[in-house]
């Protein structure tokens, strides 16, 4: 049986990989790029360093700065009308998870119209839209190796997957550098979600040979570095393996998929306005407790990848070690209960059945080794309320 693998065109890996931005430039023969980044990224410094390095082979760079947290259908409206006014040959795509999720969108929107609705799973999108050269700032999302995008419906309070070869960047410049000046709390969501990416990869029912082998090394980038980069942002060496470890995680999981903890997770960013990296947290020691019985070989090879576990323990043994380091990794990397975040208890009860609802539409949750019933998801997401009481 073959599997279909995909990847961006072009990849750069490594210090200093954005000074080879100019010839990815060239290589993909455009001249007049969009750079589509967050006001961090201009205050960072980093917008002028890319557009300095542009200058120097004498392309000028227009910027739009306006994407933000947790994209919404409404946020890259000005995005798109920028694009459809302007005569832009590429988007240069700057920052975390968001302005690479923004731009991907936005390179569609801008190129075929619509609304993002339009673009919702299960469609495939396969429409050729502005090519889009994709430069990550955390050690989280994989987004710029990923054929995904997500943005929030805000009318209807749902967060859209969308799916397909248009939102693959033809080019992606992974530069570890761009990571040290990340806070310590970002540090912690985006390397969960880059875990957790792993972990489902590697457990999801569409697992294959080449996926297996990427979520494997990931983790074991990740495993023994994410509490020190968490504590220690300004140690390159770490940086480094967070940085290789989230884009081997968007690999194997565009060539694999997400699962329970992702679609369970975007309805709680949706409702409570929680960052992507985050809800995964507060939701993965408990789903991955629920999972172990379906996949108890699998996630000790999680267990054993990320260090936690031997590589001669018994698989029951290296899953009870594994689910004691995911809580203790929440504790230690300070992720908020529900509560804690600021959520109530009676707007969680109400919008409760409708999470469960949106996270079933996504698809996500039937990828998972163990898949829930309507009423077994209810209770993993009570848990979380019950986790909040005994925290």
């Amino acid at each position: 049986m073959s599997h279909s693998i995909l990847l961006p065109r072009i990849m750069e890996v490594g210090g200093d990989a954005c000074q080879k931005l100019p010839s990815v430039l060239n290589s993909l023969n455009v001249k007049k790029p969009l750079i589509i980044t967050d006001k961090m990224m201009v205050t960072l410094g980093y917008v002028e360093q890319i557009q300095t390095i542009l200058a120097a082979v004498g392309i000028k760079a227009d910027v739009f700065d306006d994407t933000v947290p947790e994209p919404t259908d409404e946020s890259i409206e000005a995005g798109v009308a920028r694009v459809q006014n302007g005569d832009y040959d590429s988007i240069i795509a700057l920052g975390g998870g968001s302005p690479i999720d923004s731009a991907k969108a936005i390179g569609i929107l801008g190129k075929f119209g619509g609304v993002i609705r339009d673009y919702k799973f299960p469609r495939q999108v396969t429409e050729e839209g502005l090519p889009i050269i994709a430069i990550p700032t955390t050690a989280g999302t994989g987004s710029e190796v990923t054929k995904f995008t997500i943005i929030t419906d805000e009318a209807a309070n749902e967060k859209l997957l969308c799916v397909g070869i248009a939102f693959m960047p033809v080019a992606a410049i992974i530069d570890y550098r761009l990571t040290m000046s990340v806070p310590a709390r970002t540090t912690a969501d985006t390397g969960i979600d880059a875990m957790t990416h792993a972990i489902e990869a590697y457990v999801s029912q569409k697992r294959n040979p080449y996926s297996d082998q990427q979520a494997l090394a990931a983790l074991r980038l990740i495993g023994p570095n994410l509490q020190t980069a968490y504590h220690d942002g300004k140690n390159e060496k770490v940086r480094e393996a967070m940085m290789l470890g989230s884009t081997l995680a968007g690999i194997a999981f565009c060539n694999s998929s997400v699962a329970l903890v992702h679609g369970m997770s975007r309805p709680i960013g949706a409702f409570f306005h929680v960052p992507h990296g985050l809800s995964n947290a507060m939701l993965l020691p408990a789903v991955t407790e629920f999972s172990i019985p379906a996949a108890a070989e699998r996630y000790a090879d999680c267990a054993k990848a990320l260090g936690v576990a031997l590589q001669d323990d018994a698989v029951d043994s290296a899953n009870e070690k594994l689910v004691q380091f995911l809580k203790s990794l929440n504790q230690e990397l300070k992720v908020p209960t529900l509560a804690e975040f600021g959520a109530k208890q009676e707007d969680f009860e109400q919008l409760v059945s409708t999470m469960c609802e949106q996270a079933f539409a996504s698809g996500s949750p039937n990828n998972n080794p163990r898949v829930p019933n309507p009423e077994e998801m209810l209770q993993l997401y009570r848990s979380l309320w019950a986790t909040v009481l005994s925290h």
